[in-house]
């Protein structure tokens, strides 16, 4: 009997917990909150809505109780605070590295043989925090980014060529945000290159677009995006829970893949019941190798702040 953990019960995490729910990928999800009463209102709120959206999955909420985790099988991380006006990168990394060691740590204590997906920001470097928490293999500790970052491709594409996303087909690699490396020579349209269907300048408007779509949204909220991260997130899930071998790009440990080391950031992978299963090797041209490499030396410097930081023992 499945148990699946969320920890966090903001907009993202609360959005996850109910696309979980929606499709029945567990017998209970537990979601998980710091702030007394919040998890346990959206789980109810949720679980409310069983009867009518026609599923059995047993919401729960609690406060700060890891208890009631125990035995999940999969926990999906989504702690942490928003960067606030004046605040520094490094100050960010500070503040959520500490909630993420600290999350993983008790989550760990209950289900040791977790899968953890992560999905605190910044995302790069808060994957490789949970990673040194877990003391796990890196096949089952891994972040949630390139999903989202394509879904956001993908519509911006399918709005161009007014065609449904349904049939669109496209990777990313690289770090969450501005580094990110789109791929617009591996993106088809039913098969067909897009490279066939739009001109450069259009695609490079649609990529630049991609790289500040978290950007996009805050500015136009004032807050972070929450519906499609939710979503992405629960999509892994569905394909572990389901061992579909969904071939995503996936923020994980590379070891020598694409002559990078010791480094977290996305790249395509399989993914199904044991976590990531491969690690997909694309044959990249020198231009698109370059921007995968300087995307690299750019998450590198990040996680050398979380480094710096001493949070872990060897």
């Amino acid at each position: 009997m499945r148990k699946i953990t969320v920890i966090g019960a903001g907009n993202v995490g609360a959005t996850c917990a109910n696309v979980i729910a929606h499709k029945d990928l567990a017998r209970e999800v537990v979601l998980v909150d710091i702030k007394e009463g919040v998890a346990e209102g959206k789980a109810l709120d949720i679980w409310q809505t069983s009867s009518i959206n026609n599923f059995n999955t047993r919401v729960t909420g609690v406060t700060n109780d890891y208890l009631k985790t125990r035995g999940s099988s999969i926990v999906v991380i989504t702690s942490g605070l928003p960067r606030k006006p004046g605040m520094s990168r490094d100050d960010l990394i500070k503040t959520n590295a500490v909630i993420v060691k600290e999350v993983t740590e008790k989550v760990i204590k209950y289900s040791p043989e977790a899968i953890i997906i992560v999905v605190s920001n910044p995302l790069d470097v808060m994957t490789y925090a949970a990673y040194k928490a877990a003391r796990k293999h890196s096949s089952r500790v891994f972040g949630m980014a390139g999903i989202l970052d394509t879904g956001r491709y993908k519509a911006f594409l399918a709005d161009a060529l007014d065609v449904s996303p349904k049939d669109i087909h496209s990777l990313l690699l690289g770090g969450h945000g501005d580094t990110m490396v789109p791929l617009p020579r591996f993106t088809s349209v039913a098969g067909i290159p897009v490279t066939d269907m739009l001109n450069k300048e259009e695609i490079d408007k649609i990529v630049d677009r991609t790289k500040k779509g978290g950007g996009e949204l805050v500015n136009l909220m004032g807050t972070s995006a929450w519906y499609a991260p939710g979503a992405a997130a629960a999509q892994m899930v569905e394909a572990i829970v389901d061992d579909q071998k969904r071939i995503f790009p996936v923020c994980t440990l590379l070891k020598g893949e694409y002559g990078l080391k010791d480094v977290y950031m996305g790249v395509p992978v399989k993914l199904g019941a044991a976590g990531i299963e491969e690690i997909i090797e694309l044959n990249l041209n020198k231009q698109e190798q370059k921007m995968l490499e300087d995307s690299a030396n750019s998450v590198k410097s990040v996680m050398k702040v979380l480094d710096d930081m001493n949070l872990f023992e060897d």
